[in-house]
């Protein structure tokens, strides 16, 4: 054990990045809440955004989440309307997740997080991006180290 003395919460990254990540989900809620989905189900229609047709799983995976997050909120998705589940025509054992129309148009209506968080954060565009790519670069050593 390390006799180095404990470093104060703000000098730790792993705080810093923790705080900051709930002072987003803090902003978002409210224009979250006026679209209708949790934070959670935002990252699963974003994921669908990027590819449409994915399974539980892949979904899970870009999210680096377990199906058994993601499932429940597949199922509320599914009862707002904004996608539906179906069989695969390729592997019938498994079930893709498909945006429907109003999935669809929710992504045009998404731009004020980004927005917000733009304008709350302080950062140029280029700064945010710059950043992005620092805290993406940081995420994959650590999914690499835990493997």
């Amino acid at each position: 054990m390390s006799d180095a003395p404990t470093l104060p919460l703000d000098s730790q990254l792993c705080f810093s990045i923790y705080s900051a990540s709930i002072a987003i989900n803090r902003l978002y809620k409210p224009m979250l809440d006026a679209l209708g989905v949790t934070y959670t189900q935002y990252l699963v229609l974003s994921t669908l955004w990027e590819k449409d047709g994915l399974t539980i799983s892949a979904i899970a995976d870009r999210l680096n989440l377990e199906p058994s997050t993601i499932t429940p909120a597949v199922k509320r998705l599914e009862a707002a309307g904004f996608l539906s589940r179906l069989r695969s025509t390729v592997d019938e054992r498994l079930v893709e997740v498909h945006l429907s129309a109003i999935g669809r148009d929710l992504r045009v209506k998404t731009g004020c997080l980004t927005d917000s968080l733009l304008e709350h954060s302080g950062f140029t565009v280029a700064e945010m991006i710059d950043l992005n790519e620092k805290v993406r670069k940081l995420r994959d050593g650590m999914h690499g180290a835990v493997k």
